[in-house]
């Protein structure tokens, strides 16, 4: 076998080795690094509830696509209308996962996606109002390995 063989050879096998052990220290968000991109977000403004709905489902067989929408109840005039909601999850490792901007001629606040959950954990929406008013609502969503609730 010659030195050239033996060097691909070798990082062959440390890139599979860094493969399956590479991610044994992936960090998670914690609920201080939410509550931190969450104050970033809001600023000092108080914390409403009731205009902003988060659906997402209770249980997600497949962790790796759960769908989630928002839907902020606002006339969206000129006047009055969302600027902009983040949606945020405490286990993944960085907390923020998406940030839908609205204007007026959105005509409506509604937006939906799909992410990725490694495990059970909060998912949290926040909705920025024009008039600096800020909404939230929270789902807590199970994850289950291959449907079994496990």
């Amino acid at each position: 076998m010659n030195s050239d063989r033996r060097k691909i050879l070798g990082a062959a096998v440390a890139t599979a080795v860094a493969g399956l052990f590479g991610n044994m220290g992936v960090a998670q968000a914690s609920v201080e690094d939410t509550e931190a991109a969450i104050k970033a977000f809001a600023g000092d403004a108080e914390i409403g509830s009731g205009s902003l709905t988060l659906k997402a489902p209770e249980i997600a067989e497949n962790g790796n696509s759960v769908p989630i929408s928002v839907l902020v109840d606002s006339p969206m005039t000129d006047d009055a209308y969302v600027e902009s909601v983040v949606i945020l999850a405490e286990g993944n490792p960085n907390p923020a996962v998406a940030t839908f901007h609205f204007s007026p001629a959105s005509g409506e606040a509604l937006a939906s996606t799909r992410m990725r959950l490694a495990k059970t954990q909060n998912v949290i929406a926040v909705a920025k109002m024009s008039d600096g008013s800020i909404y939230s609502d929270k789902r807590n969503v199970k994850v289950t390995i291959g449907g079994c609730g496990g």
